[in-house]
């Protein structure tokens, strides 16, 4: 436990790089190829602890905290939609000087890597996307009532909004949190600041956002591939399969007993698939 304790407080994002709504702070590790993690909501970096510096003995690895997460800005009145963070992502691209990085994107950074490379027109070398937001109908569930009652959920009482995170938090996961990892996540959501930011970035990401790329998803041409948590609750196995029917061409891998969590459920399984070459390469 103690271990898992220090990891969480040793995770610390020691850059910065300014966008027009607040700081977006980043790390690297390693030397090589360039490979960029992305993650989702309503997570940060920290989910890459184990795979990053696995990742790092042959690649340099970039990773971030999207802003409104983390250890980035968060405040009021800030544009945090999924259009929002392919703009930032593109900044940051730009920022590290990367012109055809490999790109690894997990729940909305899947959106995000897709809303970058079709509609901000960037080019990756590769593309990984597990467990992800990609499109169809995944407006749905809590995420759907978050977006509909926003201003009562801003005003539960601070258990009752902790307990809601950490059972929705806990819901992602098929084997469960090791000891100190679940406070980690929920740290940046807790109080009056992080309950208001918690809300605030859900209520602007839209289905729209996706909408906007889904006739582009079969023209992509660099090598894709697809992983996903056959447990996943959050994004079930039909999402795998609807984002596999529009990007026919990519590489699609279960992983069994895993859900949508596979950096906390399977990272060795995870890391073995992000470790191996592309079939189409």
């Amino acid at each position: 436990m103690r271990q898992e304790r220090r990891a969480a407080v040793d995770w610390t994002l020691d850059e910065e790089c300014e966008t027009p709504q607040g700081v977006v702070r980043w790390a690297t590790l390693g030397s090589g190829d360039p490979l960029v993690l992305v993650h989702g909501t309503p997570y940060s970096s920290f989910l890459w602890r184990d795979i990053a510096p696995a990742l790092a003995r042959e690649r340099k690895v970039f990773f971030f905290d999207h802003l409104g997460f983390g250890q980035s800005e968060q405040r009021e009145g800030q544009d945090l939609s999924l259009a929002a963070h392919a703009e930032n992502f593109t900044r940051l691209l730009d920022h590290w000087g990367l012109s055809r990085p490999s790109v690894v994107a997990h729940d909305i950074g899947g959106a995000v890597a897709l809303r970058t490379l079709l509609l901000e027109q960037r080019s990756y070398r590769d593309l990984t996307l597990f467990d992800a937001v990609s499109g169809g109908a995944w407006e749905r569930g809590l995420f759907q009532l978050f977006l509909e009652h926003e201003e009562v959920f801003r005003e539960l009482p601070g258990y009752a909004h902790d307990a809601l995170v950490a059972a929705h938090l806990r819901h992602a996961t098929h084997t469960g949190f090791r000891p100190g990892i679940l406070d980690a996540f929920l740290a940046p959501w807790r109080g009056e600041k992080g309950q208001a930011a918690f809300y605030r970035q859900y209520s602007q990401i839209r289905q729209a956002d996706t909408t906007a790329y889904e006739q582009l998803l079969p023209g992509i041409s660099i090598p894709v591939r697809i992983v996903w948590g056959r447990e996943d609750r959050i994004l079930p196995p039909e999402y795998a399969e609807w984002l596999h029917e529009h990007v026919p061409q990519a590489e699609l891998h279960w992983i069994e007993g895993a859900g949508h969590l596979l950096q906390e459920d399977a990272p060795g399984q995870l890391l073995a698939l992000l470790s191996a070459e592309f079939a189409s390469a």
